[in-house]
């Protein structure tokens, strides 16, 4: 089955890994491995970016003890912890995986740049970006944005935990409204939090599409692509 995208980043959040107070859920990361995997064996070239927040977060530590860079470089860690965790998982699937960041930290990653990314998909690995931008101040929203961009991505998928962006939290808010469309602009002049400023803008600038959905089922992601569920479409203007 032809997906919208053939090639696409998926962006996940390191909470998205766990359960509770258990960093890493096994049967969680089992079904997305297999998902992924099911992806990639149909033809799709997929990049993925995932946060550290189920073990560092960055903006909750004590910043009266800790530097800001400090942290932000603990975070970039806990990042690369998850992606090699992760790969494995892929790997045990049998799909082929690679960790790619900044900086190579043998023997868990090689050191990222296009000229590695591009041939890999074409021998059908999947490709997990871990260590963010390699510096301080920026998110791994941003880096989602800045690898969609240099892998020349259709698409950016960000997985979360609902089903698409609202104009209010519907876990609080019983009349909470989902949009199925968003400019650029609109996301940013009414401060919508679907990523920060800096992914938004890099995305506008380049014009790549954000698709926002719940992946809290995995098996979301085909559904997705194969256009059997929508979530809230973020670009220069509605897909035809």
């Amino acid at each position: 089955m032809a997906t919208r995208y053939s090639r696409i980043l998926l962006k996940l959040s390191g909470e998205g890994l766990g359960a509770g107070e258990d960093p890493f859920d096994h049967k969680r990361l089992a079904g997305l491995a297999q998902q992924i995997r099911r992806l990639s064996s149909e033809g799709v070239e997929i990049g993925i970016v995932v946060g550290g927040g189920n073990l560092f977060r960055a903006r909750s530590a004590n910043l009266d003890v800790l530097n800001r860079v400090t942290a932000d470089h603990v975070g970039m860690l806990a990042t690369l912890m998850n992606a090699t965790v992760l790969r494995d998982y892929l790997r045990a699937e049998g799909s082929r995986s690679v960790v790619l960041s900044p900086r190579g930290v043998p023997p868990i990653s090689r050191t990222f740049s296009r000229d590695i990314a591009l041939p890999l998909f074409k021998s059908h690995t999947v490709l997990i970006f871990g260590g963010g931008t390699g510096n301080p101040f920026f998110t791994t929203d941003t880096a989602a944005a800045l690898r969609a961009v240099e892998i020349e991505a259709d698409a950016l998928l960000k997985g979360t935990q609902v089903d698409g962006v609202y104009d209010k939290d519907p876990r609080r808010h019983d009349d909470a409204e989902r949009f199925d469309f968003l400019t650029y602009d609109e996301v940013i002049d009414r401060r919508l939090g679907v990523m920060d400023l800096s992914a938004i803008t890099l995305c506008k600038e380049r014009g790549v599409p954000i698709e926002v959905f719940d992946i809290s089922d995995p098996r979301n992601i085909m559904r997705l692509l194969n256009g059997e569920i929508a979530g809230t479409r973020v670009a220069k203007e509605p897909q035809a």
